[in-house]
């Protein structure tokens, strides 16, 4: 049975930006009564600026910019082409069809959403299809533009700290080829996906759902970040213990562990729980924002280019997502 590696990774990160500064000065114009302590922003998340789509851009077309970037390095036929993101273009159809013929491709397409682990499922079912013989070769893409969705006229201070999460999203695209390996030496080597769903109204957009159905006041986010970090923190270390100890591995024989990022005050305590050696990790959230699905690749791609994996490096990819679920890979590279 082959297993599935790895054979390209890219990320888009837009050019245009937006400071932590430039968004306060933007909350206070519009709402006047507002009290936005100066520089919160960056004290409660570390994020000093986020990335913006350019005017006219959508999510299928920052999924094809990343896109392009792994087929121009890895070439070769497309057997299925997933779109992965939080984000859509459309209700519908499935925005692997406006992602598909914008690439050109006629390839088959579906797309997989689960909010921040939108990227690391598909990911589970590209294996799935690859070592059940149906695909040599599948192509990821994710286009996330959360910036739509962040409010910015506020009702009272109440509605801003639900809206507080959204100021900190991140626009971006990620693509990732995975391919099978006859060889078997490398390759995704273990999977792990868990799920605590009585919390799925913790964090919501419920724009163009049944739920929200037509409401202009459903089309922005709204989360309980406080509420979100407990519950992560309430799900602990042990399933990512358990992975490990499964292959009889310690988080110091890992090359890199790549980690969804909301907030960077979150990330110590965590990599201390797990031990994690802080050379083993790349810290995106501070000067990109959540990125939503698009973080994981990026990460990945920055490990590669600045030497820290190569050729049979091993990483563990861990994916937090609304929902709320976790998502564990264990990686070959």
């Amino acid at each position: 049975m082959p297993t599935s590696r790895i054979a390209a990774v890219a990320a888009h990160l837009p050019e245009r930006t937006r400071t932590a500064a430039e968004t306060a000065r933007e909350l206070r114009a519009r709402n006047r009564g507002l009290r936005l302590p100066t520089g919160l922003i960056q004290r409660m998340t570390g994020v000093e600026r986020v990335h913006l789509r350019p005017e006219g851009w959508h999510a299928s077309d920052l999924a094809v910019r990343a896109a392009r970037q792994v087929l121009a390095e890895c070439p070769g036929p497309v057997d299925q082409l997933i779109f992965a993101s939080a984000s859509q273009d459309l209700v519908e159809p499935a925005t692997s069809h406006i992602v598909n013929a914008k690439l050109g491709l006629g390839a088959p397409v579906f797309d997989v959403k689960n909010a921040c682990n939108s990227v690391l499922n598909a990911m589970q079912v590209a294996d799935a299809l690859i070592r059940a013989g149906q695909c040599r070769r599948v192509l990821i893409a994710s286009g996330e533009a959360p910036t739509a969705a962040v409010r910015w006229q506020l009702r009272d201070h109440a509605q801003f700290v639900r809206s507080f999460p959204g100021y900190v999203m991140s626009d971006a695209g990620a693509a990732v080829i995975l391919e099978a390996d006859a060889s078997g030496e490398r390759g995704i080597v273990d999977t792990a996906f868990h799920s605590v769903s009585e919390h799925w109204a913790i964090g919501t957009l419920p724009g163009g759902g049944t739920i929200g159905g037509h409401d202009p006041d459903s089309t922005y986010f709204d989360m309980d970040g406080a509420g979100l970090q407990r519950v992560f923190l309430e799900l602990g270390p042990e399933p990512i213990l358990a992975l490990l100890r499964r292959h009889g591995l310690e988080a110091s024989d890992l090359d890199l562990v790549a980690i969804h990022q909301v907030a960077l005050p979150y990330l110590p305590p965590i990599f201390e729980r797990l031990g994690v050696p802080s050379d083993r990790t790349v810290i995106t959230v501070a000067d990109h924002g959540n990125l939503a699905s698009a973080t994981l690749p990026l990460q990945l791609r920055l490990a590669q280019e600045r030497g820290m994996v190569g050729p049979g490096s091993l990483v563990l990819l861990i994916g937090l997502a609304g929902g709320i679920s976790l998502g564990l890979m264990l990686v070959r590279m």
